[in-house]
């Protein structure tokens, strides 16, 4: 099996405050009560209806390129082919929700901002409507069980995240409508929820919807028939999201709900409020096929868990390796649905995949460069682009330390003091690094040329580690192949088995000491007085068998704000958010 190990040398400083970013919502403009007598936009404005054909403008029509790409599942009106590129009436106002439920979106909600980012360069508006009263409650569609409920602090970290990759993300398509810089809001929920009274609702909302109806919704059937059941909460949840559809289409002029295929039973519960309320017509619900592979299992899901769109839960690097290895069976569905290329260019791929000439992964590449980029920017794709060239066993990229600490944390760890790695041989290192379990199996791969140190073949069983081949002064890279990686770091102090007391400084606020004579444990202190403001990830490494790693830390604002070691234990301070 390919594998790879970084031997990191660290002597810089790896101590980040800890920062947070926090969206305010577009708009905020709390519903005082349930009135619902009047519309101030829908109603006030022409209705969209079918024009001649020499009456309609030359806006793309959306809807089109959606079903010729494989996006378009079900619409709840043929209406909107026609509306959607009708210029005469403006453009539409287009919605999809995003239940705050993690800190990140994941693959899974990306087809949702795929198809709002169509909208947009068509020349429409997008609203990213955030969950922040219906995240409380848990959406039970094509859920087996009930969400376990989030507290306010989670909750709010969650909203949090997902508007920064939201706005991230649709800004990007601001400048390619048809009215630059204004083609999407992002909105929250709760701000109209949280003046809704039971009472109100239940009189003016409750009355319109019908129970048998609400039980005949494909996730309201399928958890009804399984052994956990559904809970009144759960049953309520389509009510919500066709009350947020409600308010919208009266509020913000919203007339299109976008969703998942799951969401079809919450999609048209708005738009039936919508006629039997507002008695309006106008609304209209359009969903996507979920996100499956060609042998219909669900695509979206690593080894690791759940594909992340944020950066500090899923590196650009890993992001990009994981669309680069598609099958061949899905990689042109994948570009047709996933990126913005033209028809064209995607049928030229295909065409050149049958062809003796072509170089595997081709196809791939570009739909894990599209979509690296449109989710992580040109920054992220370069990101991506520079380590995964750097980690080529081969590569003649010059290798920096920048460029492996960039990706530290996406591959396994190890560490060995500095020390015992120079004059060690290649051998050795590729043992105690952990990337072969003997030195006969190092050797059989060596003769085969797969070891390779800083991307260099090793053809010699004696090459020996020597100063000059540590990258920076911090960082070995050996390679076994092309795939696994492992990073390998330094302890931090390296202190005499033998002697008098031992003082190593670390950073500018850090300093460890220790008695070997006493056998006192090592004891890390801040010179600063504080650690309150700092985040730390402890790793140990000991020295001896028969010593086992004991520690604890005083917390902030304790008069020693230290971190006490045994004898013989290494250990490394490092920003868990890098």
């Amino acid at each position: 099996m390919a594998s790879r190990t970084f031997l990191c040398f660290n002597h810089g400083k790896f101590l980040l405050p800890f920062t947070t970013t926090k969206f305010i919502p577009a708009s905020r403009r709390p519903i005082k009560s349930l009135r619902f007598s009047s519309v101030s936009c829908s109603l006030n404005t022409p209705q969209r209806t079918v024009e001649p054909k020499s009456q309609m403008g030359s806006t793309p029509n959306v809807v089109k390129i959606l079903e010729e790409r494989g996006l378009l599942e079900s619409i709840t009106n043929e209406n909107l082919r026609f509306v959607c590129s009708d210029q005469t009436a403006g453009p539409l106002k287009v919605y999809c929700g995003f239940d705050p439920t993690a800190e990140s979106l994941h693959l899974g909600n990306l087809l949702g901002l795929i198809v709002l980012s169509w909208f947009q360069r068509c020349g429409h508006k997008a609203v990213a409507l955030i969950g922040g009263a219906t995240g409380r409650i848990g959406d039970p569609s094509g859920k087996s069980q009930e969400r376990p409920e989030l507290d306010l602090e989670s909750l709010e970290k969650n909203i949090a995240g997902i508007m920064e990759i939201v706005n991230k993300i649709l800004s990007k398509n601001a400048n390619l409508g048809s009215e630059k810089n204004s083609n999407f809001v992002i909105l929250n929920n709760y701000d109209w929820w949280k003046e809704v009274r039971l009472l109100d609702f239940l009189k003016q909302v409750g009355r319109y919807a019908r129970v048998g109806s609400m039980m005949s919704k494909e996730s309201v059937k399928k958890r009804l028939e399984s052994e956990q059941g559904m809970s009144y909460t759960e049953f309520t949840y389509q009510l919500l999201q066709g009350y947020d559809f409600l308010y919208l289409f009266k509020n913000e002029c919203v007339n299109v709900q976008i969703g998942g295929s799951d969401q079809w039973g919450n999609i048209t519960a708005g738009t039936e409020l919508i006629r039997k309320i507002l008695q309006a017509e106008g609304a209209y619900g359009l969903t996507f096929p979920l996100l499956l592979k060609s042998d219909g299992t669900k695509f979206g899901k690593s080894e690791d868990g759940a594909i992340w769109l944020s950066p500090s839960m899923l590196s650009p690097y890993k992001f990009y390796q994981y669309f680069f290895s598609v099958p061949d069976a899905d990689v042109v569905r994948f570009l047709k649905i996933l990126t913005f290329l033209n028809m064209e260019e995607i049928n030229e791929l295909e065409s050149a995949m049958k062809k003796p000439g072509y170089v595997p992964n081709t196809a791939q590449r570009k739909l894990a460069e599209e979509i690296t980029r449109f989710v992580h920017g040109e920054d992220g794709l370069t990101e991506a682009l520079k380590a995964t060239e750097a980690l080529r066993p081969g590569s003649e990229t010059k290798l920096d330390w920048e460029t492996i600490e960039g990706i530290a944390e996406d591959v396994p760890s190890r560490s060995l003091p500095y020390t015992e790695v120079l004059n060690l041989s290649i051998v050795d290192l590729s043992v105690s690094s952990g990337l072969f379990e003997s030195k006969s199996a190092a050797r059989r791969l060596l003769k085969q040329g797969g070891i390779y140190l800083n991307n260099n073949r090793v053809d010699n069983e004696s090459k020996r580690i020597e100063a000059e081949d540590i990258v920076d002064g911090k960082v070995l890279l050996l390679s076994a192949g092309k795939k696994n990686k492992v990073v390998m770091n330094k302890a931090y102090f390296d202190f005499p088995r033998k002697g008098g007391p031992s003082c190593v400084k670390w950073s500018s606020h850090l300093s460890a000491e220790k008695n070997v004579n006493t056998k006192e444990p090592l004891r890390l202190t801040s010179k600063a007085g504080s650690l309150g403001k700092w985040l730390f990830v402890i790793k140990f490494w000991k020295l001896r068998v028969s010593h086992k790693p004991r520690y604890f830390m005083d917390m902030p604002g304790n008069s020693s704000n230290a971190f006490v070691f045994p004898n013989w234990v290494f250990m490394q301070v490092a920003d868990p958010h890098r």
